[in-house]
């Protein structure tokens, strides 16, 4: 949804030349390049997953599997979702400073809009967590998202000046649409087992 506001809106614009080139490049099918374009996408979308799930699994375990059903013992659904998201959005801090994840804004610019999107992430994340019991919710969501976002979305999307400061989890969109989602999950809340 963040990325259709992003296209429509033109703060980038569907089709990076140089993604879909590397595409077609990669599966060598020959024949009309959007085959290779279409079959590249849906082989990062499902083969991808699995790898990508790896990846996230092992913050999930620390997360979701331990942190969210103790902080859920002792305080609230809001408490759990603000504190496990403030707790996930620093421990990412060092490598957004320090490494080269960012991409394109300014530190202060892009640490902010990724931890509105990580707390509010949060009440997605917690929610399924409590609903279902299970720390693969959690993994699965993470692991789309990383996926979706790092290794499709962005990357599809041409910049179209200061694209940069809208799309990915450092521009503003991505975390305006998870803030809409988190209040939707905070307004249930109540549909949790007690």
């Amino acid at each position: 949804m963040a990325y259709v506001i992003i296209w429509v809106a033109g703060f980038g614009a569907l089709g990076n030349r140089p993604y879909l080139d590397a595409l077609v490049e990669q599966l060598h099918l020959g024949g009309s390049p959007w085959i290779s374009i279409a079959l590249g996408i849906f082989l990062t979308g499902t083969y991808g997953l699995i790898r990508s799930i790896s990846s996230a699994l092992g913050e999930e375990i620390g997360w979701r599997g331990f942190l969210v059903p103790e902080l859920s013992k002792t305080t609230s659904f809001t408490w759990t979702s603000l504190t496990s998201g403030i707790v996930w959005s620093l421990w990412h801090y060092p490598i957004l400073i320090f490494g080269d994840y960012n991409a394109g804004t300014p530190t202060w610019y892009g640490l902010t809009c990724f931890t509105v999107m990580v707390v509010s992430g949060s009440f997605i994340f917690t929610w399924m967590r409590l609903k279902s019991g299970s720390l693969w919710t959690g993994a699965v969501l993470h692991a789309s998202h990383n996926l979706y976002i790092q290794a499709i979305f962005s990357p599809l999307t041409r910049n179209t000046g200061k694209t940069a400061w809208y799309i990915d989890e450092f521009g503003c969109v991505l975390p305006l649409v998870v803030l809409v989602f988190a209040v939707y999950f905070w307004s249930k809340r109540r549909e949790l087992p007690v």
